[in-house]
């Protein structure tokens, strides 16, 4: 197939990339970058391209992938090049390093030290990339750092792999922080920064849990809102960077929740809330609201919690997504649950299970990977437990747990989450056996995952195994969690 001509480094504008519009053919943009992710996966890649991602490389706006997508794309197309693709040369992208308006990436390694001890990154060199002293400065999403982190399986790496989640420094900072406020304006880089920011959050958090990278989190938050005093040329890129904004606020947001930090948590919600209303985002302003909601059920709150949800069921009333508005409904059963009312709590079920059953669509957001048929589980096993309806939560609970082994087993921070929770339920349940050979295997994966809510909910299972330390395995499960926990 013929490839157009790729426009030179210095053109005007970005043109359409034809032959990548070829490839595609008759699905959707959405459908495509769903057919992306599953052949990242079968190769082993980290990539969550959405419906945007492709029109951006549709228009040219992206003239060359990253060495990720790279890989993704040359899977799923056998014997084409990137040109084939209708991609400009790497090299030649490469060359626009002094072109006005582009700002490279400058990364930063919180523990360079970490990162040199792992075997990945011993003399290795990659173009444009220099691994030295505190800084690593590159041009290209940093693979050696990627494949460290994903090969190691420890938090230790996780944490220093976040400080190349490629944002790139706003002009008028130094490394410890801003110095002056911004003279230049801010562009696609920046935007592009942000929301690569928000998507690399997610996966560590999916698999290590928030632990140990709320801090490290917090400084590309504190870089986009200096991006965004900074100002933009255009409207449209104004506007991206508020979402881009609201939505890593609210990552950050959830590190804090779930380092149990709720104080912080708050603040960057209320913050991702006033960013959305700045910019008229209903996403945004749903996803603040229904973590707030989240929030407010977590901290004893419950009537907050149903007021929340439900001011993010009137935020997302007219966005085309039956996922969302089902995530939306379980946030308000678990406050109906903490308020001990069933009748509402079962009707909100009722609700989420009819909306979940629609499938999933194009229009559901990119936040909610997440949120498949093990968080339906997990959510509904919480509910249960909040009325006291120990054997009902443990099913759920089990079932959760099953699920996300099965079909999402890259979830490891989840698959200890419901396998804690299943163990509570079976601990108050009164199967104190079970419970303890379910508590056993969240323990072994406490090797990986570093989340306090998880090991509070083992505290708990612990106190309530105490008085069963006869029963099979139980003595044995507490003296193993009990070096990594303390019974308060």
């Amino acid at each position: 197939m013929a490839s157009p001509s790729p426009p030179s480094p210095f053109s005007e504008g970005p043109r359409p990339n034809h032959a990548f519009r070829e490839l595609r053919g008759h699905l959707s943009p959405g459908e495509f970058a769903a057919a992306v992710r599953r052949a990242a996966g079968e190769i082993g890649e980290r990539v969550s391209p959405d419906a945007r991602y492709i029109g951006r490389v549709e228009s040219g706006e992206i003239r060359c992938p990253n060495y990720a997508y790279e890989r993704v794309f040359l899977h799923m197309f056998p014997g084409f090049g990137l040109t084939d693709l209708g991609f400009a040369p790497r090299a030649e992208v490469r060359g626009r390093r002094g072109s006005p308006g582009a700002h490279p990436p400058r990364l930063t390694v919180h523990n360079p030290t970490t990162v040199h001890n792992t075997a990945t990154v011993h003399n290795t060199a990659v173009q444009g990339l220099t691994v030295q002293g505190h800084t690593v400065q590159s041009y290209e999403e940093s693979d050696v750092l990627r494949r460290a982190f994903m090969t190691s399986g420890t938090a230790t790496v996780a944490t220093a792999s976040l400080g190349t989640i490629g944002l790139p420094r706003p002009r008028g900072t130094s490394e410890g922080g801003p110095t002056r406020r911004a003279t230049g304006r801010s562009g696609e880089a920046e935007v592009a920064a942000v929301e690569e920011a928000v998507r690399r959050i997610r996966v560590l958090d999916d698999r290590h849990g928030a632990e140990g990278l709320y801090h490290q989190a917090a400084g590309p938050l504190r870089a986009a809102y200096i991006f965004l005093d900074a100002g933009t040329a255009r409207q449209s890129v104004e506007d991206r960077l508020h979402v881009g904004a609201g939505e890593l606020a609210i990552s950050v947001g959830w590190l804090a929740h779930d380092s149990g930090r709720f104080g912080d948590a708050r603040s960057h919600y209320a913050e991702a809330l006033a960013t959305a209303r700045m910019c008229g985002d209903n996403g945004v302003e749903a996803h603040a609201f229904s973590n707030t909601a989240f929030l407010a059920r977590d901290t004893g709150r419950p009537r907050e919690a149903v007021r929340a949800a439900q001011a993010a069921q009137r935020a997302a009333r007219h966005l085309k997504s039956a996922r969302l508005r089902s995530l939306l409904a379980l946030r308000e059963a678990g406050g109906w649950a903490g308020l001990g009312e069933r009748t509402a709590c079962e009707r909100a079920l009722g609700q989420a299970h009819t909306l979940f059953g629609r499938g999933p669509c194009d229009a559901d957001p990119e936040w909610m990977s997440f949120y498949g048929e093990a968080e339906l589980e997990s959510l509904e096993a919480q509910c249960w437990s909040a009325l006291a309806e120990w054997d009902r939560a443990a099913r759920h609970a089990g079932r959760a747990a099953d699920v996300a082994l099965t079909r999402t087993p890259h979830f490891t921070r989840n698959i200890a989450l419901y396998t804690a929770e299943f163990a509570d339920g079976l601990a108050r349940a009164g199967r104190p056996d079970e419970a303890a050979h379910a508590g056993q295997r969240v323990v072994s994966l406490l090797t990986e995952v570093r989340s306090p809510r998880v090991r509070t909910m083992l505290s708990t299972t612990m106190r309530t195994l105490l008085p069963h330390r006869g029963a099979p395995g139980v003595s044995e499960f507490l003296e193993r969690c009990g070096e990594l926990t303390e019974v308060g």
